[in-house]
């Protein structure tokens, strides 16, 4: 293997790994916590924890494995179910944080009848509708015999063996990324740009009464004025650094090999197996993004964890005070004595 070959297989060694670690404490946090449970958007983000949990478990390994042999790492059969799988845990994944960002639009925008427009019920349709979507592609592309082991990506996925097929697999593959990449794409960018006009218009309603107080109050400290304007300054960035990490961490993951497969039906332009690759792994690292840009670094799931985490650590001093006090029982001499 040459260095680029270890590289490469080391950075889907750690993706697989993270993945792994960071979905389950999504998780165990949904588990653990009624409140996260009871949360419509809970549905999506558990959908798409064990979408990437899924992917970490079942493509990363084979794809591991295509890297360090070069070649189709295990049977055809496995490879069909691989590949089928890859196609619908990406589509869905994609289509979950459409979803997310549906909700937090209408629960932003619409904030007085967010529970008449987003329940359980509307959110398992939505569900539904999704799994529908997501299986219908890989149905048709296993029916077509277009799932195999791609040596470009390493990996076991969409992939047309047959010259004679050429003109359908174009015109499948083009559908396939405008209907799920892209489609996911237009709805993100749509919620969370009329979430932040929104949100900006309350900061601006916020600066306004902000500045009138400190207007009034004359004989302020210098220093609270200073961090009350500087609160200001953050509230106004907080919304936009949220939203650019949702577009943002969408498009740099999935638009690289999205762009690749698209390039790649073009028999023009050749590209490098390294390159595949690496589009490659970062669709993969989708699955490590999400937990902490959707899950593990908002406030209630860091409470969650923090109880969990703490919990686990009273037991556990329970245990040790009850072995030592029993060790320090067994150490006494009997009463008789």
């Amino acid at each position: 293997m040459s260095i680029w070959e270890l590289l490469l297989a080391f950075v889907v060694v750690v993706l697989m790994l993270v993945a792994l670690l960071a979905n389950v404490l999504v998780l165990m946090c949904f588990l653990y916590s009624a409140d996260i449970r009871k949360q419509v958007p809970g549905l999506f983000i558990l959908n798409l924890t064990f979408c990437n949990l899924l992917m970490a478990v079942s493509s990363m390994p084979l794809t591991l494995a295509g890297i360090i042999y070069k070649s189709q790492p295990a049977g055809d059969q496995v490879c069909h179910v691989v590949g089928f799988l890859e196609t619908f845990l990406t589509t869905s994944s994609m289509l979950s944080m459409a979803a997310l960002s549906m909700d937090r639009w209408i629960a932003v925008v619409f904030p007085l009848s967010y529970h008449s427009k987003m329940r359980y019920r509307d959110a398992a349709l939505i569900l539904s509708y999704t799994w529908l979507h997501s299986a219908s592609f890989p149905i048709v592309a296993a029916s077509l015999s277009w799932v195999g082991f791609h040596h470009l990506y390493a990996s076991c996925t969409l992939y047309n063996k047959r010259p004679e097929d050429r003109t359908q697999f174009v015109i499948f593959t083009g559908v396939f990324h405008a209907l799920s990449f892209l489609l996911s794409l237009v709805v993100l960018c749509f919620t969370y740009l009329k979430v932040l006009k929104v949100a900006r218009f309350h900061c601006k309603r916020i600066d306004v009464i902000t500045m009138q107080t400190l207007v009034l109050l004359v004989d302020i400290h210098p220093s609270v004025r200073e961090r009350c304007l500087e609160e200001q300054r953050r509230r106004r960035q907080r919304a936009t650094k949220k939203i650019s990490t949702f577009i943002g961490t969408f498009i740099l993951c999935f638009a690289p090999y999205v762009i690749t497969r698209l390039v790649e039906l073009s028999s023009v332009v050749h590209i490098s197996a390294h390159w595949g690759i690496i589009s490659k792994c970062l669709a993969y690292s989708k699955a490590v993004s999400d937990p902490f840009v959707y899950s593990l670094l908002r406030h209630q799931y860091k409470k969650t964890w923090k109880d969990i985490i703490n919990k686990i650590l009273k037991r556990s001093s329970i245990n040790s005070s009850a072995l030592a006090g029993e060790s320090h029982n067994r150490n006494l001499p009997p009463l008789n004595e």
